[in-house]
């Protein structure tokens, strides 16, 4: 019988791994994605698991990084079947004591609902904003470029000038309570950020926690927080679509077993079958950094250093979700609430950093920081007329909710705690669906112990740090393997970065000047491991 061949295999369907077969088989590769699971998409899938007719999205929900991502803007996925969908408002976060602030793609909107906790907060807001739309792109194409973004930087500080350029770099390594309260008086503006940051597993009184709020607001300003029409599955099947539509193969319910390597190179893989695929070109890895390093490639292959550092990886946190069929809309308090496609519940600013301070020393938050997802609200068709699909999650530390009654008992402190602020929303549950760290890992491996981000996003394990200190790009210490998901820059959330990076290294390699190319990352591995 003869080896399977392929110019690149691609290990995991996730949405990283189709970003990247999408894009080799547009260079006129053959690629074959080979996902574990019975599904492709890691954690952009949708299935009916509450009641019929009500979509859930399983894992992850609404896309503000889709939206302005270069490389999945690229792939024009709306040639392939892909809509969206917008709620009528971005987001609203809803105090505690049933205040609430909103932001909406509609600045005077945003800029009207801050004003009312501080006058001169709107204004503020409007500068923030429009520094934003200055430096938009050139930053946008930094962050998802591979690293170091040299002509992205380059185009950004000609854009800034120096000194401006200077001031935001110090914004990036700003706490976001800290960037909050440097810029506005009222707790509207504050918490739509500092809400925002904490989409990431950073607390608000973390170091470089202000970019992800800041990053998170002025994209939800600017493009919104879309949800693919149908369900998170959709941008999943048109990525499928897409590459099937160019030759790309994907084999769903085969996991790899090993990377195969030899004289340092990788030539191909094996299936948990035993069965050999090789590929002449290329194998991108679309898992953790730990399960490639870790599992997938013999130790002898890699350097005694890269393992050491690699045993200080750290993840982010745990995360408990629900899924809820609801009888009707969410019976908010606060009016301003019901429109909005995302929301924040359960902390003003104090309550964030008593949060965010819990989880750091293993405890499980008593009173849990939310974010919630009005799916029919967003996109009708995810539930029948007059109901609503919803969701919410909030993180936990790891190692905990390990049995089925800690689960239990979080998801009711999850449902009281949006009770709190929408009376009569638990008699409105038809059914629920609670997934823990062990159901989300179980669901899709890539999520281990519960953590979405694959790997926390603190400054430690950002840029060249990531996933180990090393050259920040998807190159490993193996010739023609890369690592190509979200433990890889430019890190978590689906924006694809870390796929799109890792297919334009195997090109790169695979190119005329890919002898020298390799020479240098051979040279950098060395300076750095040996």
């Amino acid at each position: 019988m003869s080896t399977e061949a392929v110019d690149a295999v691609v290990v995991g369907a996730g949405h990283n791994g189709l970003v990247a077969a999408n894009l080799l088989a547009d260079a006129g590769w053959s690629v074959l994605v080979l996902e574990a699971t019975p599904h492709a998409g890691g954690a952009v899938r949708t299935a009916e698991v509450t009641e019929p007719g009500f979509r859930s999205d399983l894992f992850s929900a609404f896309y503000p990084m889709s939206a302005v991502s270069p490389a999945i803007r690229g792939l024009r996925l709306e040639e392939h079947g892909l809509s969206w969908r917008h709620a009528p408002d971005v987001l609203a976060h809803v105090f505690p004591d049933d205040r609430c602030a909103v932001l909406s793609r509609d600045i005077n909107r945003t800029a009207a609902s801050v004003e009312q906790f501080a006058p001169g907060d709107g204004d503020a807001w409007r500068r923030l904003f429009e520094q934003w739309r200055q430096v938009r792109e050139p930053l946008l194409d930094a962050l998802f470029a591979p690293f170091p973004p040299v002509r992205p930087g380059l185009k950004l500080l000609r854009r800034t000038g120096t000194g401006d350029a200077l001031r935001l770099a110090r914004m990036l390594t700003l706490p976001a309570r800290r960037f909050g309260d440097e810029l506005f008086g009222g707790e509207g503006a504050k918490l739509l950020l500092a809400g925002n940051a904490a989409h990431s597993d950073l607390s608000v009184d973390n170091a470089g926690s202000a970019v992800f709020g800041w990053l998170m607001a002025m994209i939800g300003q600017d493009e919104g927080f879309p949800v693919p029409a149908g369900g998170a599955g959709e941008l999943t099947a048109a990525l499928v679509r897409r590459l099937e539509s160019r030759g790309g193969k994907v084999h769903c319910g085969r996991p790899v077993r090993e990377v195969l390597v030899a004289g340092g190179r990788a030539m191909g893989v094996r299936d948990a079958a035993g069965d050999p695929v090789r590929a002449r070109k290329a194998v991108l890895a679309d898992v953790p950094a730990p399960v490639l390093y870790g599992s997938l490639v013999d130790a002898e292959w890699l350097p005694p250093r890269l393992l050491e550092d690699l045993g200080r990886f750290e993840w982010d946190s745990g995360t408990v979700k629900v899924d809820w069929a609801l009888s009707g809309p969410v019976p908010w308090t606060a009016e301003a609430a019901r429109g909005a496609g995302t929301l924040h519940l359960g902390a003003d600013l104090d309550g964030l950093s008593a949060f965010g301070s819990e989880l750091v020393r293993g405890r499980t938050p008593r009173r849990p920081f939310l974010l919630f997802g009005q799916m029919t609200t967003t996109d009708p068709s995810r539930s029948p007329a007059g109901t609503e699909s919803a969701w919410a999650y909030t993180h936990v530390p790891r190692g905990t909710m390990e049995n089925r009654a800690a689960l239990e008992r979080r998801a009711r402190r999850i449902e009281e705690t949006v009770e709190a602020n929408a009376p009569g929303f638990t008699s409105l549950i038809k059914s629920r669906y609670i997934q823990g760290p062990a159901e989300l890992e179980g669901h899709n491996p890539g999520l281990i112990g519960g953590a979405v981000n694959g790997g926390t996003a603190a400054i430690h394990q950002q840029l060249f740090f990531r996933p180990v200190p090393g050259i920040g790009r998807a190159d490993t210490p193996v010739d023609r393997l890369y690592l190509a998901g979200a433990s890889a820059h430019p890190g978590g959330a689906v924006h694809g970065g870390p796929g799109a990076n890792a297919a334009r290294a195997a090109l790169a390699r695979a190119g005329r000047l890919g002898n020298g190319y390799a020479a240098v990352i051979r040279a950098a591995h060395r300076a750095i491991y040996s």
